[in-house]
C-alpha cells in the first residue's frame, strides 16, 4: 500500500514537473547526461551483463564524490575478501560519476537508475547482484523494493542520520518502516545514528556500529596538481580552502590582505565545492584585482607561481592530496549555514585545521577532533584571525595537526568491520 501510494504520487510529480525538467534538459548539459542510465537503457560497455556465465555481482551505490571516496577503500578490501565477485558502481551525480570512473574502470560504473520501477528492473534484471550495498542513507522505495522481492540482501554501509535530516525521517518514520525492517544489515557510524536508524524502523537485530569509512580514506597517491604545486612552490606556503560554498570564497578573498600581511609568501588553493561554480568563482577572482590561475589552465610544464597567487581548483579529484601540501586547511560549507564537509581529508596528513559554526554534516567527526583540540572553529569576523595565528605559531600549528592525524588514525577500522560484515552476508546467502 505504502509503495503504491509512493508511485502515485511520484507519477503525479513527474507529469507536473514534466515542463520543468525538459527545459532544463533543453538548456542544461548537467540533467541530460547519463538520462538514457539513469531510465533503465544499458550502455554498450555493460550490455553483456546478462551473458549467464559472468561472474556473480555485487552493487555498490555511492551518491556522489564524498560517498565515492568514502568507499573507495571499502571496494578494494572487498575485492579481496570475495575475488569471485564482480563489483559495480552506481553514483547519482555527475562528479561522482567522473571520480567513480578515474577510480574504478568505465567499464563497470553506471548512473544509478532513477526510482521508477522499469529502470530499477532493468538494471536489477541485468546484474543479478548478490548483495546489493548502499553507502550512508541513499534509500529509494522502488530499487529496495526490487532487492526485496527478487531476494537480493540489502545493507548499508556508513549509515548516518544528519541532524539536519533527523526530523524529516522521524516525521516520516512510519512511510519508512516497511522498507527499513527488511534491510539485511545496517552498519551506522555511530551509536547516535544506529538508535536514530532504529527509530525510524530499522530492525534493531541488523543495526551495529561499524564507525566511519571516511576515518579509513587515504590519498593513495598525489594527484599531478600536487606534483607541480611542490615543484613550483619552493620557499612558498599554502593556504587550501576545500570544498567551499557561496559566500565563503569572498570571505576568504576578504581575509586574504591580511594573510599576506602576516606572511607574504603565501599561496592560497580554492577548492569550490561544485564544478558548476568554477565560472562563477572565476569571475569572482577576476573582479578581485587579485593574481590568480587556473589549474584546468596549467600545461605539462609546472606553473609559475609567486607569492600571494590564489589557485582555482577547477579540477575533481586532486583536493584530498593538495591537502598535503598546506600549511593550514580550511574545511568550506561551514561558514555559512550548510553543515560542513569532511575535515578528515586533511587530518591524514597532520594538517592543522578551521571549519566555521556549522558542521552539522559532520558533527561526530568534528566533535572528536575538537575533544582533542585538533581543529579550530571560526565565525566569519575571526576567520582571517584564527588562519594568521596557526601561520604564525608554528609549533602550535604543527601540534594541531599532530593531534589531528592522531584522531583519524585512532578513528580506523571501520573498513575492516564492515568487510567482515559484508562478507558473512554473501556467505549466509551463498548457503542457504
Amino acid at each position: 500500500m505504502v509503495l503504491a501510494l509512493y508511485n502515485l504520487a511520484l507519477l503525479v510529480g513527474l507529469i507536473l514537473a514534466s515542463p520543468l525538467w525538459l527545459w532544463k534538459m533543453a538548456t542544461t548539459r548537467k540533467y541530460r547526461v547519463g538520462l538514457l542510465e539513469r531510465l533503465g537503457w544499458l550502455p554498450k560497455r555493460l550490455r553483456t551483463l546478462s551473458n549467464t556465465q559472468r561472474r556473480e555481482a555485487l552493487w555498490v551505490h555511492a551518491v556522489s564524490v564524498g560517498e565515492v571516496l568514502a568507499v573507495s577503500r571499502l571496494i578494494a578490501e572487498l575485492e579481496r575478501a570475495l575475488p569471485d565477485l564482480e563489483i559495480f558502481i552506481s553514483t547519482t551525480t555527475r562528479t561522482g560519476q567522473e571520480l567513480a570512473r578515474d577510480r574504478f574502470g568505465a567499464e563497470r560504473v553506471f548512473y544509478c537508475p532513477l526510482d521508477l520501477p522499469w529502470a530499477v528492473n532493468a538494471w536489477l534484471n541485468a546484474l543479478r547482484p548478490r548483495l546489493f550495498i548502499l553507502a550512508e542513507t541513499e534509500f529509494w522505495p522502488n530499487l529496495l523494493t526490487g532487492c526485496f522481492r527478487r531476494g537480493i540482501p540489502v545493507a548499508v554501509v556508513n549509515a548516518r542520520i544528519s541532524d539536519r535530516s533527523w526530523p524529516r525521517y522521524w516525521k516520516l518514520r512510519r512511510l519508512w518502516s516497511p522498507f527499513l525492517s527488511r534491510l539485511t544489515a545496517v552498519l551506522a557510524q555511530s551509536s547516535v545514528d544506529a538508535d536514530r536508524l532504529r527509530a525510524i524502523g530499522c530492525n534493531s537485530a541488523s543495526v551495529s556500529v561499524a564507525g566511519n569509512l571516511k576515518f579509513d580514506v587515504r590519498a593513495v597517491q598525489e594527484a599531478e596538481a600536487t606534483l607541480m604545486l611542490r615543484a613550483a612552490g619552493s620557499g612558498l606556503r599554502f593556504v587550501v580552502a576545500g570544498s567551499t560554498l557561496e559566500g565563503e570564497e569572498s570571505a576568504l578573498l576578504e581575509a586574504w590582505p591580511k594573510l599576506l600581511a602576516a606572511d607574504p609568501n603565501l599561496v592560497l588553493v580554492l577548492a569550490p565545492r561544485h564544478p558548476e561554480r568554477f565560472a562563477a568563482v572565476a569571475a569572482l577572482l577576476g573582479r578581485s584585482g587579485l593574481n590568480w590561475t587556473r589549474r584546468s589552465e596549467w600545461t605539462a610544464d609546472s606553473p609559475v607561481i609567486l607569492p600571494g597567487h590564489i589557485v582555482l581548483l577547477d579540477t575533481i579529484g586532486e583536493l584530498a592530496s593538495i591537502y598535503s601540501l598546506a600549511s593550514v586547511a580550511f574545511v568550506g560549507g561551514s561558514l555559512i549555514p550548510a553543515g560542513g564537509h569532511n575535515p578528515l581529508e586533511p587530518a591524514q596528513f597532520a594538517i592543522p585545521i578551521v571549519m566555521g559554526p556549522s558542521y552539522e554534516n559532520f558533527r561526530a567527526i568534528v566533535e572528536e577532533l575538537l575533544a582533542h583540540n585538533a581543529l579550530c572553529i571560526a565565525e566569519k569576523d575571526s576567520l582571517a584571525a584564527t588562519l594568521i595565528e596557526l601561520l604564525v605559531d608554528r609549533s602550535t600549528a604543527e601540534a594541531m595537526g599532530a593531534r589531528a592525524k592522531q584522531v583519524f588514525s585512532e578513528q580506523s577500522g571501520a573498513t575492516a568491520r564492515c568487510v567482515e560484515a559484508l562478507r558473512a552476508i554473501v556467505t549466509r546467502e551463498r548457503q542457504s
